[in-house]
């Protein structure tokens, strides 16, 4: 088999290893899982906001991103 790099290169305990497909699938399933966490947040949040512009209507045009987050919610219901 042809090495890649010489032997100066070489330190003992820093060497090159194949990555197994069961540690790629592991860290793929851990990506999954996170982006499902922050959906999942991300609408609970929306969730509250919507709820409480429902019952605080005094709120309205108090803060424009919460507005604009509001009106996206019903537009798309």
């Amino acid at each position: 088999m042809n090495q890649t790099t010489s032997a100066e290169t070489r330190t003992a305990g820093r060497h090159l290893e194949p990555v197994d497909d069961l540690d790629a699938v592991d860290a793929l399933d851990a990506v999954d899982r996170s982006l499902a966490r922050r959906s999942a947040l991300r609408h609970r949040h929306a969730q509250g906001l919507s709820r409480l512009m429902d019952q605080r209507t005094d709120l309205r045009g108090v803060n424009q991103l919460a507005d604009f987050v509001d009106d996206a919610i019903r537009w798309t219901a």
